[in-house]
């Protein structure tokens, strides 16, 4: 055993102390109520509570909130669970009473000191209070399968997989660790998951593999949004684009003596494009892990995480949470031409949202970082669509866009993307955001290479310039 898993069983022992309590907690409640973010790590967490809270036949109701909400939040329930947030914001409306208790689970960076007392009964569930990183070791979901298994509802650990998939946990080293490789273990034993090392093009089993490869990386390529250059790319390493039969070729099924040349070139490419400091980490950007559900069909967008995760992000960025949670929990044929339907709206939105902002030249430059104002966006998307203009600038400046947030509380969803290589220098761009914010009277946060903030109405270019100046590259 190396230090890191000797670190991870400690710190795995004295977590389980506080899921037996919360266990003792959902077991004595009559009625509970769930909170839960909208993203897919955020709708799969808020899935697994439910999973766990039908089987053992408990009355419940899921709610879908966003980071800025929580300190407004209220329940009238004897027991409420809030997942995948919670930790970065303040919850005393929702502990300060001495009749309910409150349980969270969640993996951000928390701004209570570890056993922080309020009216209420409160567990709280963080790896960060006992120095594992949230970002990477384990995910909101991932807290919430662990909370099943003290049950020993080991058949909902695919979805721990699926909401580290789709919370990047696996972003850095292109495989899952830490507190992951246990819910990995579960989900392999129980036979609902299959893993490979693999190239990491994204659509595996949905796109063939000359679209896959003219989106690979966040890194500009002579590969980049070039399908033609990408056909004959592989043309010259005598890899067919189609099959005997004249159909195109996904990259799941490339041989291994295929998927070997095709990684030695793309390693040869990205090192001519990148600074020397970064050399060493591109292999692991290049080939890592994939994971499949084994109950799932070959050739659709639900075999691989990673594209499953793009589903449940579809449903929770149009807001359409219940329709993400239907699917995770075996609903899906109740609702599978309306998920379609969606699905390919949202692509063509960020299609359409992205080829405007680079028509109009939206993104401007500064010393450190790169922005654009993503006016009449959703803001539920502005993240996602800065994230695919990556390649498109320069990737070595984190991009940020911003777009108006109507309601109640008017001003600003901030996000920012940047490439994972930048992960590599050690700043954490969410504990600047989480700052800078607050500076600015907002609130935001999250992990080292995504993250976000929501900005008062006049404060969105103070921001921008703190930010700037506090980002050193």
């Amino acid at each position: 055993m190396n230090l890191e898993d000797g670190n991870i069983t400690e710190s795995r022992n004295q977590m389980d102390l506080l899921f037996n309590k919360a266990k003792d907690k959902i077991l004595g409640a009559e009625d509970v109520t769930i909170y839960t973010h909208t993203d897919c790590d955020g709708i799969t967490a808020g899935s697994i509570l439910s999973s766990i809270l039908d089987k053992l036949e408990i009355d419940h109701e899921v709610n879908f909130v966003e980071i800025n909400q929580v300190d407004t939040l209220t329940s009238d329930t004897d027991l409420t669970i809030v997942s995948d947030l919670g930790a970065g914001q303040d919850i005393s409306n929702l502990a300060n009473n001495s009749n309910k208790s409150v349980i969270v689970l969640d993996h951000h960076p928390p701004i209570r000191r570890l056993g922080t007392q309020l009216k209420g009964d409160l567990i709280e569930i963080n790896p960060n209070y006992y120095g594992l990183d949230g970002s990477y070791t384990i995910s909101g979901g991932g807290l919430s399968y662990l909370l099943a298994k003290s049950f020993h509802f080991y058949d909902l650990s695919w979805m721990g997989i699926l909401s580290a998939v789709g919370d990047m946990q696996n972003s850095m080293t292109g495989k899952l660790r830490g507190l992951n490789k246990e819910i990995l273990h579960d989900s392999t034993e129980v036979g609902c998951v299959d893993y490979i090392n693999d190239l990491l093009l994204y659509g595996r089993n949905t796109r063939p593999l000359f679209v896959a490869l003219s989106y690979f990386g966040d890194i500009h390529l002579p590969l980049t949004n070039n399908r033609n250059e990408c056909i004959h790319f592989l043309e010259g390493l005598d890899i067919p684009v189609k099959n005997e039969l004249g159909t195109v070729r996904y990259l799941c099924d490339l041989s291994m003596d295929e998927k070997s040349r095709l990684f030695s070139e793309l390693l040869k490419m990205m090192t001519r494009e990148v600074p020397d400091r970064y050399i060493k980490y591109l292999p692991k950007l290049i080939s890592g892990e994939s994971y499949e559900f084994t109950f799932e069909q070959d050739y659709t967008s639900f075999k691989d995480a990673s594209e499953y995760s793009t589903v449940i992000n579809a449903c929770g960025r149009n807001n359409r949470h219940e329709l993400g949670m239907e699917v995770i929990k075996g609903n899906r044929h109740l609702i599978e031409d309306e998920l379609q339907s969606l699905v390919k709206q949202h692509k063509r939105y960020l299609a359409q949202n992205m080829s405007r902002v680079l028509e109009e030249g939206s993104v401007e430059i500064l010393d450190n970082i790169q922005y654009f104002d993503g006016d009449g966006i959703k803001p539920s998307v502005v993240g996602t669509i800065a994230g695919m203009l990556l390649n498109n600038y320069d990737w070595q400046k984190p991009i940020v866009g911003y777009t108006h947030v109507n309601g109640e509380n008017e001003g600003y969803k901030v996000s920012l993307r940047c490439s994972k290589l930048l992960g590599y220098d050690g700043i954490h761009y969410g504990n600047i955001v989480r700052k800078i914010s607050e500076k600015c009277g907002g609130s935001g946060g999250g992990h080292s290479v995504a993250c976000g903030a929501y900005i008062p109405e006049d404060n969105i270019g103070q921001f921008i310039d703190l930010l700037n100046n506090a980002v050193k590259l």
